[in-house]
């Protein structure tokens, strides 16, 4: 099964993706539509995604991010046909175990987005940080590590996009962050944009291909 907003979002990345690379990323739509349907477990999906990746290395930067909308399909289509507590067994926790190292922090952000959905609120920065991650409790220290470079650059959220882009390109290679923060911190700041706004987010992008890409996700997601 595929969940419908997940179709969405992932089309609407490989368009995004073809947009503003010399490959036609499109082409593959029905290659990823076969294998988010697909009636197999997961790990034998996420071995099916993979094989898509492996056999187009043209759109790599998109392996970690199509996991992640791989699992929310999982959480919010696939899990209906299992048992109501499927996600407490041993089997799933064994799942978990095994991609421990996969998928990005994308994953928390999607969930906030089904989180808004459900609530009927406007996805908001400072909400996210602190009324979903908790990154102010002390038993949330991850987070707030992960998150610090967010945290201490909330005033973006008033700049113009040129800023966001010169502080996504100060942050260390290594941070968690790195590849995420400029499309997430332009959503933030402007979850529905115009045509002419996407345009001044794509001039600025660090990576234009995998940040419109991601950026359309979120967009779509909604």
């Amino acid at each position: 099964m595929i969940d419908p907003k997940i179709e969405i979002a992932f089309q609407a990345a490989l368009e995004a993706f073809s947009k503003y690379s010399s490959f036609d990323a499109s082409s593959l739509t029905g290659d990823f539509g076969d294998v988010f349907a697909l009636d197999e477990d997961f790990l034998d999906k996420v071995d099916a995604l993979d094989a898509v990746f492996d056999n187009n290395p043209d759109v790599e930067a998109l392996r970690e991010v199509f996991f992640d909308l791989l699992m929310i399909n999982f959480f919010s289509a696939d899990v209906k046909k299992l048992e109501e507590d499927y996600l407490d067994t041993p089997e799933w926790e064994d799942i978990e175990e095994q991609t421990l190292d996969r998928g990005t922090e994308l994953l928390n952000l999607l969930l906030y987005l089904n989180e808004c959905e459900d609530e009927d609120i406007e996805p908001e920065l400072e909400d996210y940080l602190k009324e979903f991650l908790l990154v102010d409790e002390d038993e949330f220290q991850d987070e707030y590590r992960i998150y610090e470079p967010v945290i201490a650059n909330q005033i973006l959220m008033e700049s113009p996009v040129e800023e966001i882009s010169s502080v996504a390109k100060s942050l260390p290679e290594d941070s968690e962050l790195a590849e995420l923060f400029y499309p997430m911190m332009c959503f933030f700041q402007n979850v529905d944009p115009s045509p002419d706004a996407k345009a001044v987010i794509a001039e600025n992008a660090l990576e234009k291909e995998f940040d419109m890409a991601v950026l359309e996700i979120l967009i779509n997601f909604q």
